[in-house]
């Protein structure tokens, strides 16, 4: 068998980047600080099986020291290291794009903070507003997903106007009521949107459809992004190109705008969509690639600044990740990464800029060796590319030939 898992951690960074200081970011540690906060509340975080995939190890090349309250447990059967990111921003799309050998080596364009006015170009909201024939919006503002629906989700189900926000990301949100506004209807004024705030540079217009009623909502996991596609050829493609399967579990197809994917797979939360990776694997032939997103991480933990949720969530998926491995076949390899940081200790609710794991296990796995620290992301996608013989992509260096 040559096949290949991605599994990615979103948001599990693992210490600031050399670059973290452009970003406000000097400090940041998801996984340091999670560890740190178990400890404070006397209760080690309990994640053995990604101690024994070196995580614990990576995070010490990362910041030059042992997690505080991680159990040391030694590698065994893994390659491991951290990687640091090339790409400009700390995104979600340049992550993954990157991992996939794709580096972002420009600026998107963002939103800046306004007080008391539309964080939106005024002529551009009311082209498409006319568009879709929207009266007007809400918020039009800075905000947490969550933070902002408990604040105009009422007004939003009286008024029959989309919730319109943005955050540090190159993103326009919108939110709406799957009932009461429709999701069909959502959908299509992200689609009319997308082209027209191109002229922004942003990378994605973000559908947030949510449910609920009397004040009390929820988002539901229908999300769908409308993503500017990669600006380079991605391993995807490649291997696309030379006939090989890539099975896509989450919001990965939504990421790489539907390019170089041959099955998507859809959940909400992270358990399903774990369920959902091991259907993708069993389905995936030789010569493959499942590649997948645990989204809960980042968006119910991390941007909540939840502490708890997120080390629950950690200690969660390490007691199932032994079932993804049980289905690895002679000459599988199991990559796990993350595509940014969100450290739930930090001030604000935004990504944090930090070095990611870098871990492989699985029969194709040489030995146990520690890979120190990658210059690239990129790194992860060259890797894959010598693995499955694909040829060398422009961008990364092998972890191992």
């Amino acid at each position: 068998m040559t096949r290949a898992v991605v599994l990615v951690l979103d948001s599990l960074g693992i210490g600031c980047a050399p670059d973290a200081a452009h970003f406000g970011d000097v400090g940041a540690s998801t996984l340091g600080s999670i560890a740190r906060w178990c400890q404070a509340q006397q209760r080690p975080l309990r994640i053995p099986h990604l101690l024994r995939l070196g995580l614990g190890h990576a995070a010490e090349s990362a910041t030059g020291h042992w997690p505080e309250g991680l159990e040391r447990i030694e590698p065994h059967g893994a390659i491991y290291g951290a990687a640091a990111e090339q790409s400009l921003g700390k995104d979600t799309p340049s992550g993954h794009w990157e991992m996939m050998a794709c580096p972002v080596n420009f600026d998107w364009g963002y939103f800046p903070r306004q007080d008391n006015a539309s964080v939106f170009p005024a002529d551009l909201m009311q082209e498409w507003y006319r568009a879709c024939g929207l009266v007007g919006s809400l918020g039009n503002c800075h905000a947490s997903g969550t933070e902002i629906l408990e604040r105009l989700g009422e007004e939003h189900v009286r008024t029959g106007w989309p919730i319109c926000y943005t955050s540090a990301d190159s993103v326009f949100q919108v939110a709406a009521h799957e009932a009461d506004f429709g999701l069909q209807r959502l959908y299509r004024i992200c689609e009319i949107a997308k082209p027209i705030f191109d002229r922004t540079h942003i990378a994605r217009v973000i559908a947030r459809p949510f449910v609920g009623e009397g004040g009390r909502y929820t988002r539901t996991g229908h999300r769908r992004d409308y993503t500017t596609p990669p600006p380079g050829e991605t391993l995807l493609d490649r291997l696309v190109e030379q006939g090989r399967e890539v099975h896509a579990v989450g919001k990965i197809p939504d990421i790489f705008a539907h390019r170089g994917i041959t099955h998507s797979y859809k959940a909400d939360g992270n358990a399903a969509l774990f369920s959902q990776t091991l259907q993708a694997l069993d389905a995936c032939p030789d010569g493959g690639l499942v590649f997948a997103n645990l989204v809960d991480f980042d968006m119910l933990y991390g941007h909540r600044r939840d502490v708890a949720g997120y080390a629950r969530a950690l200690e969660e998926f390490d007691a199932v990740l032994p079932q993804l491995q049980s289905r690895l076949k002679p000459g599988d390899l199991l990559a796990l990464t993350a595509d940014h940081g969100c450290d739930p200790t930090w001030p604000g609710s935004d990504h944090t800029r930090e070095y990611v794991p870098l871990l492989f296990t699985g029969p194709a796995c040489p030995q146990t060796k520690a890979l120190g620290v990658r210059r690239s992301f990129a790194d992860l996608g060259q890797t894959l590319a010598s693995f499955f013989g694909v040829g060398a992509m422009a961008y990364g260096s092998a972890c191992w030939e």
